[in-house]
């Protein structure tokens, strides 16, 4: 992922301070709008079964939520301010995300193999060899925009973009995206050596958030790896390169930085029907022999809306509540990512509320929609 040093240094397409910010925003943005699938899918299993499906969701998850705090604590270090509340922030499923070879639609939906396919498109390591190949341009046939591959009109993009409909569309450049999550992470991490090299021969730095606002280790309270907290560029290059790995692998390779399998070796492990160990090589697991029952799942209507649950009034508003719950999960979390720490920990409680509340959706048959059980909407 990282460039060469006998090669020139790409352009970067971060130049301001503001272009930055706008840069992070998308990242929580993203980091954020892979919880609500992985979530649904995880509590759609059935008590009592798909154990080893069950592992692998809910650790991927939970270092979602680490990657969360990181980039906040990016953002916060660099003089921004993340906002989780923001109108759009939670997207409208389903939705497009910025990063992949392909421009796919993440939807919400009971764990199948379709589901699956969807985590490891969201997950997928970077195939880019050169440049050129780091942004995709977007197609807007796909998304039903155009008929002609034109782009819409910029008016028409920033509703989508506000509604949450669509997002993660380059800022500045709403013609590309990126090739995946790890090249978007490369590119941010390109702009802060940008803007620190110009703030240092200028005297100053772009670091100038305040120390108090950054999340630290005693706040965080999983063992889905190190919360970094964020002070200079070294620490803000370390925190986004172990969101990069995470996610993808370190350098080609299965693990991270810190020795633990990437989320997509962790998916891929539910296909393949068999867990990593040490020593394999990507694509070729070789340890015991992982279980999957891919029916012993709760039939969650794909993508459900409170609108679909008109003739369900108490099913209706135990929706209704859940979405409640799950914006007070996040308003802890930005007051958290806002000066309020400790918050953080608060929030733990208040996600046992919405995976509760979860599970009495997805147990809940639907009136109207034969086969189809109830699931949360996440209309927020």
């Amino acid at each position: 992922m990282s460039v060469p040093e006998s090669e020139p240094a790409p352009d970067p397409k971060i130049k301001t301070i503001e272009e930055l910010y706008d840069y992070l925003y998308k990242g929580l943005q993203l980091e954020h709008a892979t919880l609500p699938p992985y979530l649904t899918a995880l509590y759609s299993l059935r008590p009592g079964t798909n154990s080893d499906a069950r592992h692998v969701i809910r650790v991927v998850a939970v270092e979602e939520m680490l990657h969360l705090t990181l980039v906040a604590n990016v953002l916060n270090a660099v003089g921004g301010k993340p906002d989780l509340t923001r109108s759009g922030f939670v997207p409208d499923y389903p939705t497009y995300l910025p990063c992949g070879p392909t421009y796919f639609q993440v939807h919400l939906r009971p764990f199948s193999r379709e589901a699956l396919d969807t985590f490891l498109n969201i997950e997928s390591p970077p195939k880019a060899e050169t440049e050129e190949d780091r942004f995709v341009p977007v197609d807007w046939t796909v998304l039903g925009l155009t008929s002609d591959g034109a782009p819409p009109p910029p008016g028409q993009l920033a509703e989508l973009e506000e509604s949450g409909t669509l997002f993660g569309l380059v800022p500045g450049e709403p013609t590309t995206r990126f090739s995946s999550i790890g090249e978007f992470y490369e590119e941010i991490i390109r702009g802060i050596n940008h803007l620190e090299d110009k703030a240092r021969q200028a005297g100053t730095t772009i670091f100038t958030g305040d120390p108090a606002r950054q999340v630290t280790p005693e706040y965080f309270y999983s063992g889905g790896g190190d919360v970094i907290e964020v002070t200079s560029r070294d620490t803000a290059v370390a925190a986004l390169t172990l969101v990069a790995e995470q996610g993808e692998g370190l350098h080609g390779g299965i693990y991270d930085s810190q020795g633990e399998l990437a989320h997509y070796y962790r998916f891929q492990q539910l296909d393949k029907g068999r867990y990593y160990q040490k020593g394999d090589e990507p694509g070729e697991p070789s340890g015991p022999v992982l279980h999957v029952d891919w029916d012993a799942v709760y039939p969650v209507k794909q993508d459900i809306k409170l609108t679909d649950l008109s003739r369900d009034p108490e099913i209706l508003v135990a929706a209704e509540e859940f979405n409640q719950f799950y914006a007070t999960f996040l308003n802890n979390i930005n007051l958290a990512y806002n000066g309020q720490p400790d918050l953080l920990l608060k929030s733990v409680w208040e996600m046992f509320r919405v995976r509760d509340s979860m599970n009495r959706l997805v147990r809940n048959p639907l009136a109207g929609h034969a086969g189809k059980n109830a699931g949360p909407t996440f209309e927020i």
